[in-house]
């Protein structure tokens, strides 16, 4: 799972973005600046930073971070700018990327992809092959036999974790945590129902890929 570092004085602001980025899959927590650079030093790092960047007196805290991330070669920094604030955005800026506010979920999580496969080359040509079953990993789909396979986010996240992750047992608890998300509130009976659709999509009766343990949990089939 994702682990995206919100950096912001006025949690208020990201708090919808920070729900609806986790609906996604992705784990967000926020922190203030000062927070957030002593988590920095603690070796505590997140896979991403996304930076509050506003008219408060608190931005050059997080432009700060931002630089020290990026001088660490490793973890991309987006910012999350104000139109009040965007003309602390310039070519200079210790910055990978920016989106200006309102923050639509949807454009902030597609350049959350392109941030991490520019900077770090995660996912290129990368795939999860079970036979006839093919989990594109850089395109996010899933064939069956050659061929596509509709599944829902989570239905593919849930696929994408059980199969990376082959003859592995794991607890409804532990699914809901690695898929859902350490904050998701709903019962484990959602990962009976989200097995239940994606058992229907690419199994047969001659054809099992996830297996049930009793009293567990779920596995992928290490022989599948």
């Amino acid at each position: 799972m994702l682990r995206v570092l919100v950096i912001s004085s006025e949690r208020h602001q990201v708090e919808k973005l920070r729900s609806q980025l986790s609906e996604q899959g992705i784990q967000c927590r926020i922190e203030p600046a000062v927070d957030a650079i002593e988590m920095d030093s603690a070796g505590d790092g997140p896979d991403l930073v996304l930076a509050v960047i506003d008219d408060w007196p608190e931005s050059p805290g997080n432009l700060y971070l931002a630089r020290k991330a990026t001088q660490a070669g490793q973890v991309p920094v987006i910012s999350l700018v104000t139109h009040e604030a965007l003309d602390m955005i310039d070519a200079g800026s210790p910055v990978d990327d920016f989106v200006i506010a309102p923050w639509d979920p949807t454009e902030v999580l597609i350049r959350i992809k392109r941030a991490l496969r520019r900077v770090r080359g995660l996912g290129r040509g990368q795939s999860i092959v079970c036979g006839d079953l093919v989990i594109d990993l850089d395109n996010c789909e899933v064939t069956l036999q050659g061929r596509v396979i509709t599944l829902t986010f989570k239905e593919y996240e849930l696929l994408r974790f059980l199969a990376g992750n082959r003859g592995r047992v794991f607890s409804r608890e532990a699914l809901l945590d690695e898929v859902w998300g350490y904050d998701y509130f709903g019962g484990d009976r959602t990962v009976d129902v989200h097995v239940r659709r994606l058992r229907s999509k690419i199994e047969a009766p001659t054809r099992t890929f996830i297996e049930t343990v009793r009293n567990v949990g779920y596995r992928f089939k290490k022989d599948a």
